[in-house]
């Protein structure tokens, strides 16, 4: 199975949307390893959105978020929880949107090409085992349709990986 991203050309959002999905669902039902799934989810969401500098995952390991697979310049690799954008979401269990990350307390600064930040939680059958971090470039970049989006990309995921095979 080889991915196009010419696909994705000259559609309007709407369907784009849809050929995105329907790649995720197939690609990511055929494997159920966490690790395999995570970075084709972030190689994804790299291709399909644009104005990202940077998408992945940030995993659970001995009470710190460690750096999972992603797609961008190299990233912090340990965060505490309730630090940062990620260490915040994670903790509090909800998704934060960070329009500029300039004016987060305590923002994590990665890449000195990042703006704005969506941080979502992984939380499968109400464990904690990490979050998706993507950030932009650009300010004020997340609409909440997009958020909706990947929300929706976590659902699939979800459905297609077991984050407890070691």
């Amino acid at each position: 199975m080889a991915f196009d991203i010419n696909t994705y050309n000259n559609l309007d959002f709407d369907s784009k949307t849809k050929i995105f999905f329907d790649d995720l669902e197939r690609y990511l039902s055929k494997e159920n390893d966490f690790i395999a799934n995570l970075a084709n989810t972030a190689a994804f969401i790299s291709a399909f959105f644009d104005n990202v500098n940077w998408s992945g995952f940030y995993l659970l390991k001995n009470n710190q978020l460690v750096l999972g697979p992603f797609c961008g310049m190299p990233a912090t690799t340990r965060i505490e929880i309730g630090k940062g954008v990620c260490g915040t979401s994670f903790e509090k269990g909800e998704t934060l949107v960070v329009d500029n990350v300039c004016q987060f307390p305590g923002h994590i600064a990665c890449d000195i090409r990042s703006k704005s930040e969506v941080v979502i939680p992984l939380i499968k059958d109400g464990k904690k085992y990490g979050v998706l971090d993507i950030d932009s470039g650009i300010y004020s970049r997340f609409t909440d349709n997009e958020v909706r989006i990947l929300e929706k990309v976590l659902d699939i995921l979800y459905k297609y990986t077991d984050f407890e095979i070691k």
